[in-house]
């Protein structure tokens, strides 16, 4: 049994599926979504398949990113111990797990309607093509935004069969929540990413980094605040807003010093955000249908 155990650890490693993180990010927005989609009733289904899917579908994105990292996680000291970089993983049997899963993911979005399916090939094209933005772009973390974020009209698509106007107001306020929780993430990387030859909006960013950071949190604020509008949301979500810019405000003070440790707890610290932001949707539903 240990030595079984001893066999999975890197592939459990591999998909981060011992640190959840990533998979908390992608969700807290995706249910948000449904609620909003659904007007606080989703189909059982539904839920039930883009949860699956967002954990599978965040295994097979870290798959695929590190394998094409494979060559300069080796170089970065904080991901220096992932399972590829140190040859624990052959890289063909990572691929072969990327396939798996991804299998796994088209299984899942059968049992939606054809408007989600045909989506749902956007979305892996976004998932593949994200790790290679950061040798091209110095923007790989809109792009994360925009990957993490497709799961949004999805969620849309497979509860209404359409994806109105406020399915793509989400899109782009995650899309800038994302850039600025990515950027505290790549802020930890930022000298070793120089050194590789790697590009970030943390280097893009340069001195300014914390202001611009603090102004993609208050849009994200301002786009959340818009649909709160436009949905005629109730105070409570409003208190979800107010508790959101309170874990901002934390954020922004901790990594005033910018020490790698500190920005990496910044980044961790937004799953907070989106937990309160989904909390304030689920309770404002609640209480209009009792």
């Amino acid at each position: 049994m240990a030595q079984r155990e001893g066999m999975l650890r890197p592939y459990i490693q591999l998909m981060r599926l011992d640190k959840p993180i990533g998979i908390l990010l992608l969700l807290w927005p995706t249910l948000s979504a449904l609620w909003f989609a659904a007007e606080g009733l989703p189909d059982m289904t539904v839920l039930i398949v883009f949860i699956l899917g967002v954990i599978i579908m965040r295994s097979a994105g870290c798959v695929i990113n590190d394998y094409a990292d494979r060559d300069f996680d080796g170089q970065v000291a904080r991901t220096l111990n992932r399972p590829l970089a140190l040859g624990l993983i052959n890289p063909k049997d990572a691929l072969i797990l990327f396939c798996i899963l991804g299998l796994i993911a088209f299984i899942l979005v059968l049992q939606l309607n054809t408007l989600t399916l045909w989506m749902s090939l956007v979305g892996l094209f976004l998932a593949v093509t994200y790790p290679f933005m950061k040798r091209y772009t110095y923007l790989p973390q809109v792009y994360l935004g925009a990957a993490f974020g497709w799961a949004i009209p999805m969620a849309f698509a497979a509860q209404t069969n359409a994806v109105p106007v406020i399915a793509w107001l989400l899109f782009l306020a995650n899309i800038l929540w994302a850039t600025a929780y990515d950027t505290f993430y790549a802020m930890a990387d930022r000298e070793d990413d120089m050194l590789a030859g790697v590009k970030s909006t943390a280097i893009l960013f340069g001195e300014d980094d914390t202001l611009i950071v603090g102004i993609l949190q208050l849009s994200f604020l301002a786009v959340m605040a818009l649909i709160g509008h436009q949905q005629e949301m109730s105070f409570i979500y409003y208190l979800g807003l107010l508790l959101a810019a309170v874990f901002f405000v934390y954020q922004q003070k901790i990594i005033i010093t910018r020490e790698p440790a500190q920005c990496l707890q910044a980044f961790l610290n937004n799953n907070w955000v989106g937990a309160v932001l989904f909390c304030s949707i689920v309770v404002h539903y609640s209480l209009v249908m009792a």
